[in-house]
């Protein structure tokens, strides 16, 4: 099992992946020759007094520890397998969807917007010409709401599972691995799409 350890640091010491190993291992007091691996396993930024300060919670692996790897996600063939039928394809329903095929089923999203990229036609309507389509606009279309407003990923819920595994998924399709550690993640407009699509 790994050592999670909680040390603050100065925004210029976030490069210097030494010094930040070398505060972890004393603060959970953990010799050197024992690290077998380590990572950030969640960042956040402490700016309520000057100066500003990182928050690192570091995850320690020693010699005898194994390191669990990302959930990648890994489709079955479901062609000919049982059909479910998954209403909208935002982010309920896209996860809905992989799930399924995780479990040999095959998913029938049914969505009322357009895809990514039609969309993206219909937004510029909105914001050039104020010409609203109903059916295709930043609400209804692939990947929900987030997929063209900024997409950021705020939720650490643990009340309704563990998120870790989508955001895992995330990185999958195509996402910055910092949306793992991040305390507020966030994919940015410019690639949400294209993992959507991927």
């Amino acid at each position: 099992m790994s050592t999670l350890t909680a040390i603050t640091i100065r925004p210029e010491m976030m490069e210097n992946q030494d010094y930040i190993l070398q505060q972890a291992l004393a603060k959970a007091k953990i010799k050197p020759a024992a690290v077998k691996d380590w990572g950030i396993r969640k960042r956040s930024i402490d700016a309520r007094n000057k100066p500003v300060k990182l928050q690192l919670q570091i995850e320690i692996w020693q010699q005898d520890e194994q390191r669990k790897p990302l959930n990648r996600f890994e489709p079955k063939e479901v062609s000919s397998a049982p059909k479910i039928a998954i209403i909208g394809a935002g982010p309920a329903g896209l996860y809905a969807a992989l799930r399924a095929i995780e479990a040999g089923l095959k998913p029938i999203v049914f969505e009322r917007g357009k895809d990514v990229r039609e969309r993206r036609r219909d937004l510029a309507k909105i914001n050039k010409e104020q010409l609203v389509n109903p059916e295709s606009n930043y609400c209804f279309g692939e990947g929900g709401a987030g997929t063209y407003s900024d997409g950021k990923l705020y939720t650490r819920s643990k009340k309704r599972g563990n998120v870790l595994k989508g955001l895992e998924w995330l990185v999958h399709f195509g996402a910055d691995e910092d949306i793992l550690v991040d305390a507020h993640p966030h994919i940015g407009t410019n690639k949400l799409p294209k993992v959507i699509s991927a």
